[in-house]
């Protein structure tokens, strides 16, 4: 094979890797049953793909051909390491005797294997922040370090809750499957919360040189559309139309060369029409304000921002009323500063100050790099330069990502 060739292979392979790996790896953990036997024959499988598409030339299904070629790969180490075991050889035994096709349940459409696998890792068994840490790990691919910092703790106390997660699943034999329509409602909670981070880490990345990663907002978006398939229930529903009016915005946030673009700057016409629309058509569904929640309500408030014409035609005392609301159901302190942020535009950065200000004093945000930034904004607008100051180098000290930092020194230097 000639270099360009191989070089061809290669990027096709890596290609395959970025945008299938994790559904190939909840298909093989449905298959094999075990979340470390799956991701080695994973692995396996794409070093594999390496050199027989080289030969072979790239397959019709390379995500069809990766799955059977991991539950064959693991069924080889299985059957190599039989001698040393009974329980070896009978799970050996077990996979060979499975003549199922993976390839022919690839493209479910409810009993979808990440759906199921999300499910699994969400199971009452876990630990809530077990359930979230597993779930974004091994279903979405984000790194310990990344779940770490979402956490607030160290990525060695993370990786250990990960492992105790996935022992639990082994030892108390947790079912890979999508519960039972009784089950869900207790369940789909935790579920709910996990799409979201996801979504959010897509959206507004926690560090790095990008502020968005479309890949894992995209995916939030598609379990999100499984979710209301399998349940078309108003929380599920305002999660997905949250999700689709918020991504909607992605391509007007940030600048050619990767600026931030706040909301009242920017260039409407750059929105997702599609998007926007998939979006208002469910929250004005008959049923969505039957029971409003956190997420069917959050979905109201970017619909009142996307019907806007313009920034200064938002409505802003219904975004504060619709806050109220929110405050109701979910009391949070990131709730406040929003309907405060809210206040300011309604009232004046005068009222909005003193709702920060307060909330601040409290001492539950503190390390919020977002709280000093909106309080440094409202003083630029009251044309207090100092205090503008101030806020802006305490928010500096505290943001992980570079779009982010790079905009608070922008805004540093407008004061001179």
């Amino acid at each position: 094979m000639t270099d360009n060739a191989s070089q061809s292979v290669h990027q096709a392979v890596d290609a395959v890797y970025r945008t299938e790996s994790r559904r190939i790896l909840a298909t093989l953990i449905r298959l094999l049953g075990d979340f470390d036997l799956a991701e080695e024959a994973m692995h396996d499988a794409f070093a594999a793909a390496v050199e027989q598409w080289q030969r072979d030339g790239i397959p019709a299904n390379p995500r069809a051909w990766l799955v059977s070629a991991g539950r064959f790969k693991a069924i080889d180490g299985i059957r190599r390491n039989a001698r040393f075991s009974a329980t070896t050889r009978e799970l050996a035994e077990q996979l060979e005797a499975d003549t199922e096709d993976p390839a022919e349940r690839l493209d479910e459409s409810v009993e979808d294997d990440r759906l199921r696998l999300i499910f699994t890792c969400c199971h009452p068994a876990l630990a809530p922040d077990a359930r979230i840490a597993l779930t974004l790990r091994e279903v979405c691919g984000l790194t310990t370090e990344e779940i770490a910092r979402a956490f607030l703790t160290s990525p060695a106390t993370l990786a250990q809750r990960i492992v105790r997660a996935k022992s639990k699943i082994h030892n108390a034999r947790i079912p890979y499957e999508v519960p039972s329509r009784d089950e869900l409602p207790e369940r789909l909670e935790t579920v709910l919360h996990v799409v979201y981070l996801v979504f959010n880490e897509g959206y507004s990345a926690s560090s790095g040189e990008s502020l968005t990663r479309p890949d894992l907002s995209g995916e939030a978006i598609r379990l999100g559309r499984l979710l209301v398939e399998l349940l078309p229930e108003p929380e599920v529903t305002g999660l997905l139309a949250l999700m689709l009016l918020q991504e909607s915005r992605r391509a007007a946030r940030t600048s050619p060369t990767g600026e931030i673009i706040l909301l009242d700057e920017q260039d409407r016409s750059l929105w997702n029409g599609d998007l926007i629309a998939e979006g208002l058509a469910l929250v004005k569904q008959p049923a969505f304000t039957r029971q409003l929640g956190l997420y069917s309500l959050q979905a109201s408030i970017a619909a009142a921002h996307v019907e806007a014409p313009s920034a200064g035609a938002t409505d802003w005392a219904q975004i504060v009323a619709l806050y109220d609301l929110l405050l109701r159901v979910h009391p949070s302190p990131v709730v406040e500063l929003n309907r405060a942020a809210a206040v300011s535009m309604r009232d004046g950065p005068a009222a909005g100050l003193a709702l920060i200000d307060a909330l601040l004093a409290r001492g539950e945000l503190s390390d919020y790099q977002f709280a000093h930034s909106a309080r440094a904004e409202l003083y630029r607008r009251l044309g207090k330069n100092d205090e503008a100051r101030s806020a802006y180098n305490m928010a500096l000290s505290l943001t992980r990502q570079e779009p982010e930092r790079r905009f608070l020194e922008k805004r540093l230097k407008t004061l001179g």
